[in-house]
Order: C-alpha cells, then structure tokens, then sequence
C-alpha cells in the first residue's frame, strides 16, 4: 500500500480524531502543521514524588519484556523457597521420631528422605508437562480452571493464596531461628525482627523483579556454595572415620531438647506407622514452593517455556541434593532438635562436621550466614508468586481487579501489599514460631499438586498428543501421591493446628465464589441494555441545575461550565439552610451583576439537603421528555487532612440524584491551594475574565519550564534509544517525524500512540497516530477497521507520501513493516 495521493478531508471530531466526510472543496487546501510533542508543566502529587525517591524512576509498560529474568536469576528467585527447604526439612523429620523411638531415628531418617524425594521426583515430573503445555502463566489454578473450570479452580486457588502466605511467615521464621541460634539475646524479639525483614523484603520486590533478582541471587547461591561444601567435608569425613556420632540424652534446663523416646525392635524400630506418616508429612514440608516457576513462566526470558523447564529440572536435583546431604550427615552425626527451635539441626551438623578449631569456626559462621539469608530470602518466592496468583484470579473476577495492575514499577504492587500485611498479621498471633507454623503448612500446596496433576490427566485423556500415554501415568501418578501426602498431612497434624487451614481453605472458596457472583451481577447490570441506551434519541429538552451553597470560586467556575453545555434552561438553586445566610447571598448575587442569570432560593424545612435535591430532580423530569444535569461545585484540598474540615455534601447529593433515570451528577472541582504546596498547585487556579468577556472563570494554558522539559527529553531520549534497539537496523536512514514536509515521500519509525475504534456504522478506516522523540504523525488505512498488530504500543516503519487529513500532516495508506509489538525483547539501554 503506497499513499501517493492526497486523502480526502475531513471534519474534526468531537474527542479530536479526524471524520472523514468527502472530499475537500477545490482551493480550500491549507499546509498542514505538523504535531510537535510538548514538555508541559504539570507538578507532581506529594505521593508519587516520594514514589519516585524510594522505588526509583517508574518502569514504563513497553519495557515489560526486558525486565524477564534469565535462568540463573529466575533459579534464585523462584527456587529459593524450595532450596531454602533444605535447611529445615531434615530437622521437622526428626522431631517425632526422636520423640517417638529416640536414637533410632537417625536410622529411619534416610528412608524417610528418600520418600519424600519420589514424591518430589514425580511432582517434578508433572510440573515439567504443565510448563510444557502452558507456556505463558501454568500452575495449578491455570490448569484447573482450563480443565475442570472456573468454580473448581478456586479451590486451587485458595489453597495456593494460602501456601503462598504460610510460605512467608515460615520462611522468615525460620531465618529469624537461625539468627537467635548464634546470637540467644535476640530470642525475645524474634516477632518484631521477623515483622522487619518481611518489611524489608516487601520493598525490595516492589522496586521490581529484576532489582530484587540481583538482590537475592548472590545469597542464594551462597548458601548453595556452602550446602555442597558442608555434604561434601561430612561424607569426606564420614568416609575416613573422623566422623562419629553425639550423645543425644543432653538436657538443658534453661533450653530443653524434646523428649527423646526409647527405641524398640521391628522394621520400624518400635515406632508405630502413624509416627512415621508423621514425619514424612513434616518432610513434605520440602516441597513448597514448587509450584512458584510454573506460576511464574512469564517472567522468563523467551523461549518461557523451555527455560522454566529447565530451572525446574536444576531447582529438583539441588533440593534433592541437599535434603539427602543433610539427613545423611544427621543420621551419622546424631543432632538433636530443641523445644526453642534453636540451636538448629543444621547449626548443629556444621558443627560437628567442621570442628572447633579456627578454621572449622569460619566455615561454621559462613554456614549460617548463608542459611540465615537463604531463608529469609525463600520468602522472596512468594513475593513473585503470590502476586502473579492473585491476578490470574482477579482477571477471572475471583478477587478484587486492583490485583491485575502492574505499579511503580511493573510488578503487582497491591499483592505484594496484600500479602505483607496478611504475612505481618500471622507472625503476630504465632509469635513467629516455627513450630507453630509447621502444621498449618504444606497443605495448600499439595493441593495445589493433586489438582494440578488430576488437570493434566484430564488434558491428556482430552487432547491425546504424542506420547499421552506416558504423560497421562507421570500426571496421574503425582496427583495421586500427592493426595496421599495431603491425606496424611491432614490427619497426622490435625490436633496440632491443621484443623485451621482445613476451616479456612474451604471458607476462603466461598468467598472467591460470592466475590464472582457479585462482579458478574455488575457486569449484567452494565451491559444489559448499553448499546440500546447509548443508541436512543435524545430527550426534547435538557435543563442545567447549579447548586449554589455560596458565591465563591468554586461556584463561579461551575456557572462557567454550565454555559458550555447549552441547555435549554439553566437555574442556580440554593436550599435555605440558614435564613441570614441565604439573605446574604441574594444580596451578593445583586450586588455583582448576576442577574442576568436567576437564583432560585428553595425551602428547605427539614435541613436534609440530599432530600430536598432529589425532590427536586425527580420534580423536573417527571415529564419523561427533560434530561437533567446537577453541577455540584467541589473544593479541592492542598493537603488530606485539609477535607477534614469540610463535608462530602456534593458526593451525598451525586450519590443520592443517580437513582433518578435522566438525572446526571456533574461534579466541578476547583483547587484550593495553601501551605507549602501553594506554588506548585498556582497553576490550577484561573483568575476571573476581563470586563467584556463571558464573564467566566478562565484557567490559563499550562506554562511551560525548562525542568519540565528537561525531565520530559530525558524520558524521550531513554524511550527513543530503547525504540531504537527494537527498529535495530530497519530504523536506519528514516527522517524524524518532526522534519517530514508536506507534499514529500518520507521514512519514518516510530511507535503507535493511539488507534482509532470505528463504530460498526462509521467509516471503515483505520487511524492510528505514529510518535517518535520529535512529533506526531496520523497513519491512515483507507477501507480497514482493523489490521492485525498495528495496536498501541507497536512499533512501524512507515514510508508514503505527506498529505493532510483534518488540517493535520497525515499519510494515506502507507506502506508499513511492523517490527515488534508492544513489548520489545530487547534490552533498555
């Protein structure tokens, strides 16, 4: 498609798009002018300025893409839940089997470990077909809801909203055990410094994910560094002989161990199968957290899919690693969990394994620096989950829809806030305690597990692709193994506080259910009769109400906005509250030339001001041929507590006149300014008309200040050189918008700012304004609504010769080559 010819001209339209109506009068041409970008002045509010100090500069959406993670960062974000695991997960073992058979718990550790490690096995499994079917977001609710649809799905949902904030508090618990293990004086004030790191972790992920990935990767594998190090000396050692067991009847009256039990004979030593189902349901523990990368597909850098896969299989074989590691140093070096919860297992290994001497004091401090940081930092994994979660639900109307906007910087802010405060909460009434948490953990996530497995056997059995056979027993298998685990999780530690989760999960589903019905009951109402209503002719007559409390600014600049509209007839009214002051505006209304425009003062007996509004519209279209609009005259604040000062009587009125058909609430703010934000909010007043003019309140144009313009070419240059990664070698030898001429051929690049949406009965071409640094230009597509990728956000090479269309510089049907779409894969600059 060249554009070699002059298009034909059209009017304007009402929003400022062209309406192409003919052709042009012969003679009538004018040059077009061209469409400069301007830096205006526009002061930032108070929160977006302190924003802007403690998150860093905002993350534009089109940069989305570069901000994906690669493999290594991806592991340390979205493993390091799971990896984390590794530290504690030998220890829950121990603690019911020592408690149950004593020494000979070191002895049944290692099977223990090893189930547990089949389950992860298949688990692994079935999440790598998941990634593999759903390449963009999978995870359990993403394959429920695609195979068992949406009502079934919230279970999932749930359960893993709830695992995600458990896996937070434990987390962070656990990290805090590891600190108070090497330094007992912060005991008491476990609760407030776990509350602080979750703080502290909650603002590293709402400055976003690639800042917090170069945060948490070091320590990640750090703590990794040091896991293979300690296994590999400990089996060295072991190997040599230098390794032997502890006594395990050590009591401490001030930091008692549990109760250690007397062993017995058998295959289980004298432990009964239930102490044994217990311990592996506390091992299970090690899993959570899997899930997170499934969820988490999208934040992978392209190809998503094959990179998670591949994360997935490395996070599985380190978890694997370290938990057999571990349970195999602690059946040979026999540590003993305490009632305190510190001095930790692991403490305890790296103590035994590395010594007392100098040296073995620096590889033990190093140990538990790293275990300190990795689970702290393992909570990091549902700060990315949870709030990818949450949005999945929320696009589906499960949860409230502020849960699917990216913030500041293009991560979920308000689920990260969520589940900051619900994680705040939890530690408070547990008084983050490890042990408490336990119990109440791992239940959601293998529910998670068991529907995603039974989701994509049902696929299988549905789609019956290459090697379903196969796939179908890898699914099936794990979600039956994971039902089992579940199973035995909730009845081994239903006393101990799982009843909780197995009340709430089933409680929170319902509420999911109740918030879909109510969004589904608004959308109804909304779209029910919309494109009748928005077609129907309009009323004979339209009349304009101004509520007139008093002669101000504020009402001047309503009066002014009433003219605009051009009713019919046009009243200001005023409800006599108070008889002196009703008298005093009458004279005042005299008194300043008014009275070309009459006030009606209106009784109100009763002093209810929304009552006496609403008589009075449902009054003036009773005749069903009047529409009614009520202009409320509304301050503005300079500061919040500045409304505190002031009623929300314009908001009451508005809300109480909307029950009315054909009545409109139209509020008009005028800024108040004051203190020391008065300079920056000068702009928003308007001082009044000169004698001879309409007598209204006329804002001035926006000025513009070279800090505005220096703040606007700095953003311009950082998107230009980004646009410029993007074109790469296609952008090379095109002229900026701003230099384009009429009646010339020209080459440009640059990104789609707006895209016209033709209604089904005008006309059918496509408009589309191309932006670069320097100008604007409009793209018309001549007998086409709609072209595949030319969307806001795309990025065009555009070649065709410069005409005009609604006295703006225009090319008509040019020849296009579209490079990237809205989210370049390219790196920022």
């Amino acid at each position: 498609m060249t554009g070699g010819v002059d298009p034909v001209g059209p009017t304007q339209g009402g929003d400022g798009h062209p309406i192409p109506t003919g052709p042009a009068v012969p003679g009538a041409r004018r040059q077009p002018t061209a469409t400069p970008r301007a830096s205006v002045d526009l002061p930032e509010t108070l929160r977006y300025r302190l924003k802007n100090v403690l998150l860093g500069p905002p993350i534009a959406s089109d940069r989305q893409t570069s901000e994906r993670l690669g493999k290594p960062t991806a592991l340390a974000v979205l493993s390091s839940d799971v990896i984390s695991s590794s530290a504690y997960a030998t220890e829950q073992m121990l603690i019911p089997l020592v408690i149950a058979i004593g020494a000979a718990a070191y002895s049944l550790v290692i099977p223990v470990t090893f189930a547990v490690i089949f389950v992860l096995l298949f688990v692994t499994l079935s999440y790598l077909e998941v990634v593999k079917v759903y390449t963009k977001a999978g995870g359990a609710y993403v394959v429920s809801r695609e195979n068992f649809g949406l009502t079934v799905a919230q279970v999932a949902a749930m359960s893993l909203l709830i695992d995600y904030t458990l896996t937070v508090a434990v987390s962070v618990a656990a990290g805090v055990a590891a600190i108070t293990s090497v330094v007992p004086g912060l005991t008491p004030d476990t609760t407030w410094i776990a509350i602080a790191l979750v703080i502290a972790l909650a603002y590293g992920n709402l400055r976003g994910i690639r800042e917090a990935g170069r945060t948490f990767a070091v320590p990640t594998y750090f703590f990794i560094v040091n896991m293979v190090i300690l296994i590999a000396w400990g089996l060295y050692r072991a190997a040599a002989g230098t390794l032997h067991a502890h006594p395990i009847h050590v009591q401490n009256a001030q930091n008692p161990t549990v109760s250690i039990g007397s062993g017995g004979s058998g295959l289980l030593y004298g432990a009964t199968l239930f102490v044994v189902l217990k311990a592996f349901a506390s091992g299970g523990s090690a899993l959570t957290g899997t899930e997170a990368i499934s969820n988490g597909v999208s934040i992978f850098r392209r190809p998503e899919s094959r990179n998670a896969r591949i994360t997935m299989v490395l996070m599985a074989v380190i978890l694997g690693t370290l938990v057999l590691g571990v349970s195999i140093l602690a059946s040979i070096t026999h540590p003993v969990p305490y009632l305190s919860g510190t001095p930790t297992v692991i403490y305890q290994v790296g103590k035994f394994v590395y010594g007392t001497s100098g040296l073995g004091n620096v590889f033990s401090a190093l140990l538990q620096t790293g275990t300190t940081l990795i689970l702290i930092l393992a909570a990091n994994t549902s700060f990315t989950g949870f709030p990818f979660l949450a949005s999945f639900a929320a696009e589906d109307s499960y949860l409230p829809r502020q849960l699917t906007k990216r913030g500041h910087r293009l991560v979920f802010s308000t689920g990260i806030i969520v589940l900051t405060v619900v994680s705040v909460v939890l530690l408070l009434v547990t008084r983050a305690r490890v042990d408490k948490l336990i119990p109440l953990y791992a239940i959601g996530v293998f529910t998670g597990f068991t529907m995603a497995g039974a989701g994509m056997a049902k696929y299988h059995l549905s789609h019956r692709e290459d090697h379903w056979r196969r796939r179908l027993a890898i699914n099936g298998t794990a979600s039956v193994l994971s039902f089992i685990v579940l199973i035995i999780i909730a009845v081994s530690k239903f006393k101990e506080g799982a009843w909780v989760i197995l009340v709430i999960l089933p409680v929170g589903v319902l509420g999911l259910l109740a918030l879909h019905r109510q969004y589904a009951d608004e959308e109804q109402q909304l779209e029910e009769g919309a494109a009748e209503a928005a077609e129907a002719p309009v009323l004979n007559r339209h009349t304009v109400i101004v509520l007139v409390d008093r002669l101000d600014m504020a009402t001047a600049r309503a009066l002014q906005y009433a003219r605009t509209l051009h009713p019919d007839e046009l009243r200001a009214v005023h409800f006599t509250l108070d008889s002196r002051v009703s008298a005093e505006l009458e004279s005042e209304w005299s008194r300043l030339g008014l009275t070309r425009l009459p006030l009606d003062v209106e009784e109100c007996e009763d002093r209810r001001l929304t009552r006496a509004a609403l008589e009075m519209a449902a009054e003036t279209v009773a005749d069903g041929q009047t529409e009614l609009t009520i202009l409320l005259p509304r301050r503005g604040f300079a500061a919040g507590w500045h409304r505190l000062l002031h009623d929300a009587t314009a908001d009451e009125i508005a809300a109480a006149v909307a029950q009315l058909a054909h009545v409109n609430a139209t509020v008009v703010p005028y800024q108040l300014t004051g203190g020391w934000l008065s300079q920056r909010r000068e702009w928003r007043r308007g001082p009044p008309a000169a004698a001879g003019a309409t007598g209204g309140v006329v804002r001035p144009p926006a000025r513009i200040s070279s800090k505005a313009a220096d703040r606007e070419t700095a953003r311009e240059t950082a998107r230009a050189a980004f646009d410029r990664a993007a074109f790469g070698e296609r952008g090379a030898g095109t002229t900026p918008i701003s230099e384009a001429q009429w009646r010339n051929r020209v080459r440009v690049v640059g990104r789609v700012k707006s895209v016209r949406v033709q209604p089904r009965a005008g006309t059918s071409n496509l408009e589309c304004v191309l932006a670069d640094e320097t100008g604007r230009l409009l793209l018309v597509f001549q007998g086409r609504r709609r072209i595949p990728g030319i969307q806001p956000g795309a990025r065009l090479v555009v070649e065709g010769m410069v005409g005009d269309w609604a006295r703006r510089q225009a090319i008509l049907n040019p020849d296009y080559e579209l490079i990237a779409g809205p989210e370049a894969d390219v790196e920022p600059t």
